[in-house]
């Protein structure tokens, strides 16, 4: 039985639901390993087989874009990275990211892929899955999402096994992606070798990167971190 929300979460005016705020290195795209402030969102209306923030499910706290602007100051980082949950999934997302574009933040949004990217801030770096059938939420996939994509975008897989692997292979061929933007191939922590699903990329010559989960190695896993 599907016990998830609806997709979309209707905050009052000027406010989001926040599950937590904190400063870590980015653990992973583009800029890993850079000091980053992190703000996770409440809610999901998926159920990834491997999610590993469930947490983020129903827990959090209402904040106003004025109380979330003065606390991602005072952590003091130059980069912001919109996470959850799946941030889109709040109304307010949208005009929380154009605040901290304003602000002068480089900025990121990490997405399911499953909502419309439609109108986000082009000053925004989005990070967008593909769910493999692995992650049993395949068939949340919102395709027309790709051509929406911009150069300084993301596309990523999160892979648990072989056939997981295949299935990237063939919508990285089929959807042109790596033409596109950066592709990412991550492994399932704790269920697929990195080492692994590198010799399967470098036999295949596929040009996408191999991105591992810094925050995992260093903290395991640690909430906040």
């Amino acid at each position: 039985m599907n016990t998830a929300p609806d997709p979309v979460t209707v905050s009052p005016s000027s406010r989001l639901r926040v599950n937590e705020i904190f400063h870590s290195l980015q653990g992973e795209a583009r800029t890993v390993g850079i000091p980053t402030v992190f703000i996770r969102l409440t809610g999901c209306p998926l159920r990834c087989g491997y999610c590993d923030t469930s947490y983020a499910f129903s827990e959090g706290h209402w904040q106003t874009i004025d109380d979330i602007m003065d606390e991602v100051r005072s952590l003091g980082a130059r980069y912001v990275t919109l996470t959850g949950g799946e941030p889109l999934a709040q109304r307010e997302c949208r005009p929380l990211l154009n605040r901290l574009c304003d602000a002068g933040y480089r900025v990121s949004l990490e997405t399911s892929g499953a909502l419309d990217i439609a109108d986000i801030d082009p000053r925004v770096s989005i990070v967008m899955d593909l769910k493999t059938p692995g992650s049993g939420e395949e068939s949340r996939n919102r395709y027309e999402n790709i051509a929406l994509l911009r150069a300084d975008d993301q596309v990523k897989f999160v892979i648990r096994d072989r056939a997981d692997y295949d299935w990237s292979g063939e919508q990285l061929r089929q959807h042109r992606l790596a033409d596109k933007v950066e592709v990412l191939f991550s492994p399932v922590h704790g269920v697929l070798a990195a080492g692994t699903l590198a010799d399967w990329i470098l036999a295949d010559r596929l040009p996408v990167r191999l991105q591992v989960q810094l925050h995992k190695l260093l903290w395991g896993e640690a909430r906040g971190r």
